[in-house]
């Protein structure tokens, strides 16, 4: 990476394409989010290595469990093995996050998630953002809620409750909002991620399937969010 690249703060990423992946090759859809999971592990490496404060990853969303049983069902089986292996990250000092509404989750997926959380939580390095039954509406009605019942206490005031106030009740309370989304796989749309947080970033959409995707298509898309001119409403 050329040292005048300006590097993100944040980047979310839209994981998109595992099946059409899988699809392409005449193979089980699993086969696709399994590929995808190791480009998932690679480049939350490389984000490690280019100094991100914060990467989110889009990895299944609330309206995911539409999907059919079984491929549902390997997900969560991925998702475990992962977890499993988490601590591969200790040596990079990375504090793991689980954005979404974990009430979802049972027995040992939901005690990983929370075990792991506890023991990265005072880490110094990169935040790794998993969004995990993850839904952005979902998400402001859940901080909507939270602020409506402090008030309604007495603990807050109306007259308290401002846009920093409001973002203190979301997932990502006390990281930056993203510089950029990123969506590969050649689908230009939000998808429910992070409505509130991405009000001035910039979208980077990509022409290549989630599990082809590789660490130079990321510094092509670091390098095309360098060319943005972002005013953030001014002039």
């Amino acid at each position: 990476m050329d040292s005048n690249i300006i590097i993100p703060k944040h980047i979310g990423i839209i994981m998109d394409g595992n099946g059409r992946w899988a699809k392409k090759r005449m193979l089980p859809r699993n086969m696709g989010h399994k590929k995808g999971a190791e480009v998932f592990q690679d480049i939350t490496r490389y984000c490690n290595e280019l100094g991100l404060e914060s990467v989110t990853f889009y990895a299944f969303s609330t309206e995911n469990w539409k999907r059919p049983v079984e491929e549902v069902n390997g997900i969560m089986t991925l998702l475990k093995e992962y977890l499993v292996k988490a601590f591969d990250y200790e040596k990079e000092n990375n504090r793991i996050v689980f954005l979404g509404d974990k009430s979802a989750f049972t027995g040992e997926l939901l005690e990983l998630m929370l075990d792991i959380e506890e023991k990265t939580k005072d880490r110094t390095g990169m935040t790794l953002n998993i969004a995990l039954n993850y839904g952005a509406r979902n998400e402001i009605v859940k901080a909507t809620k939270d602020i409506a019942q402090l008030v309604k206490d007495g603990k807050m005031n109306v007259e308290d409750i401002t846009e920093e106030t409001f973002s203190d009740y979301l997932y990502t309370k006390g990281q930056p909002d993203p510089d950029f989304i990123l969506r590969p796989s050649g689908e230009k749309r939000i998808s429910n991620f992070l409505l509130w947080q991405i009000a001035y970033s910039e979208f980077v959409y990509m022409d290549v399937l989630w599990p082809d995707f590789t660490r130079k298509d990321l510094d092509e898309a670091i390098i095309e969010f360098n060319k943005r001119n972002r005013r953030f409403g001014g002039v």
